[in-house]
């Protein structure tokens, strides 16, 4: 009865875990490579894979892209400065067959494939182009690892300097280099802003010397249409006047020119100059003076029935009397 027992258990037993042995359910991301008796057979998934646990063994590879930290490398600069760098090495399979047949640890080959390959890079470079040139180390690194791994079936993507640490000596000499560079950068730059101060300050008296004498041509040229102006209402004026005093005197006749002569030596005789200068013709005007007032006499008498008194006669001579 015991014995029976035992059977019985032993065969639910195998019942149960022979399926569990049996059947591998693989990610959209992973591979199994597939062993029978020793032999790689080829890859199974994604989904259900149901293996013969007797004669089957299997080695699961995530496809997906991983990384792989390098620790801290001393290198030796082509001017011989020692240098610590780390880096990181971003990598993915591409053939999983290969990466599990071709190589047996990978994360220990490809670490010791990147230090190698490093200090190879940093060797043949300067202190200064290895601090200034990280994106040339990245892509020289990431094209020699990627020569080195493809036969592993794994493809380097990518290769990242995170950290590049010179010794304490030439960190300190760079720091002064970089305070002086950046003291010669603050006097260019104060020079640089100087000048361009004075080429606005130099613009500025330029352009406020051509507008004073563009003002004052146009103030000349305001003041010349003025006087132009001026000059023309003037003999307008001029003009008019004499006109006017032409046409008032195309209306005078004989004797009222005569009455404005007397009355201008009047105004002659009047001045307190001691020399006077008498004109020739005023025994000709003293004569057509007597003719007025005789001829204005009668007319007088007549109006008032008095007889006008005898004019007297010019001096010897035909002179007037003075």
């Amino acid at each position: 009865m015991v014995v029976v027992v035992t059977v019985v258990a032993a065969i639910a037993g195998v019942l149960l875990l022979g399926p569990a042995l049996s059947i591998r359910i693989v990610k959209e991301y992973q591979r199994i490579v597939l062993f029978r008796l020793g032999r790689a057979v080829g890859l199974r998934g994604p989904g259900l894979v149901v293996i013969n646990p007797v004669t089957d063994r299997t080695k699961l590879v995530d496809l997906r892209e991983a990384y792989l930290e390098i620790p801290r490398q001393t290198a030796i600069t082509s001017d011989n400065a020692p240098i610590s760098i780390d880096f990181i090495v971003f990598y993915k399979v591409v053939d999983p067959s290969t990466s599990v047949l071709a190589v047996q640890n990978f994360a220990g080959a490809a670490l010791n494939v990147a230090a190698t390959t490093l200090r190879s890079v940093v060797g043949d470079m300067a202190l200064d182009d290895v601090l200034s040139q990280c994106e040339s180390i990245n892509a020289v690194l990431r094209v020699r690892l990627d020569e080195v791994t493809e036969r592993w079936g794994v493809k380097i993507t990518n290769v990242e300097v995170r950290e590049v640490n010179p010794p304490p000596g030439v960190l300190e000499a760079m720091t002064r280099q970089m305070s002086a560079e950046r003291t010669r950068r603050a006097a260019i730059t104060e020079a640089e802003g100087k000048k361009r101060a004075a080429i606005l300050a130099a613009e500025g008296e330029r352009q406020a010397a051509i507008s004073i004498a563009e003002g004052c041509k146009q103030a000349s040229i305001l003041a010349a249409e003025a006087d132009r102006k001026a000059a023309v209402l003037r003999a307008e004026g001029y003009s008019g006047g004499l006109e006017a005093i032409l046409g008032v005197a195309s209306a005078l006749d004989e004797k009222t020119m005569q009455l404005q002569y007397l009355d201008t030596l009047k105004q002659i005789g009047a001045s307190p100059s001691t020399k006077l200068v008498v004109p020739m013709e005023l025994a000709g005007l003293l004569q057509g003076l007597r003719g007025l007032i005789t001829a204005a006499v009668p007319d007088v008498a007549r109006g008032n029935g008095s007889t006008p008194p005898a004019a007297a006669a010019p001096a010897s001579g035909g002179q007037p009397p003075r």
